[in-house]
C-alpha cells in the first residue's frame, strides 16, 4: 500500500460537496488521514469562495487508476468539464502525490499546485508535516514555513464524523 494525498476543493455548495467527497472516499478507501478545511477566493476567475482540504489515504491503486476513481466521484457529484480550466465546480478531487512517485505524463506528481497554491500546500502541510515534497526535498512544514504566496485561507469548522465508513 502506497500513501496518497488528495486535494479537495468545491466552489457551488461546497459543504455538501466536500461531505460528499469525504464519504464516498472512505466508502471506496476506508480509513482517511483529513486536513482542517480552508475557504479562499477563487484562484483564475470571478467567483464563490472555495473550500479546500487534503486527505490522505493508502491505495495499491496506481496513479492512473486513481486518477480516474477521483473523476468518477467529481462526476457522481454532479462536476461538468468546461472548456475553461479556471470555473466554477461542484467537486474537485486532485491526486497531489502518491507515495515517492514522480510522474512527467498525466497524471503529473507530484502535481505543482502544491508549491504554487496555499488552498493546496497549507492542509497538506497539515496532514503530512514530516513527509518530504518528492522533487523538492523539503519537509511540507518547511516549504509551508516559507511560503510567499498570496494566502487567504480561513479555516471553517467541518464535521465529516457522520461520512466517515465504519
Amino acid at each position: 500500500m502506497t500513501r496518497a494525498y488528495l486535494s479537495i476543493g468545491s466552489n457551488i455548495n461546497p459543504e455538501r460537496y466536500v461531505h460528499a467527497a469525504i464519504a464516498a472516499l472512505s466508502q471506496r478507501y476506508g480509513e482517511l488521514i483529513i486536513s482542517p478545511v480552508y475557504q479562499n477566493a477563487a484562484i483564475g476567475f470571478e467567483g464563490d469562495d472555495f473550500y479546500n482540504l487534503v486527505v490522505g489515504l493508502d491505495t495499491d491503486e496506481s496513479a492512473e487508476q486513481l486518477a480516474a476513481s477521483c473523476r468518477e466521484i467529481e462526476t457522481e457529484q454532479g462536476r461538468t468539464r468546461e472548456a475553461q480550466r479556471f470555473s466554477a465546480r461542484t467537486l474537485d478531487i486532485d491526486l497531489l502525490t502518491l507515495g515517492t512517485i514522480i510522474r512527467e505524463d498525466v497524471p503529473i506528481l507530484p502535481r505543482d499546485e502544491i508549491l504554487k497554491y496555499a488552498f493546496a500546500l497549507k492542509p497538506l502541510a497539515d496532514v503530512a508535516p514530516d513527509e518530504r515534497h518528492p522533487t523538492d526535498g523539503r519537509r511540507y512544514a518547511d516549504i509551508w514555513a516559507a511560503f510567499s504566496g498570496p494566502s487567504d485561507l480561513q479555516p471553517v469548522a467541518v464535521d465529516f464524523s457522520t461520512d466517515l465508513a465504519l
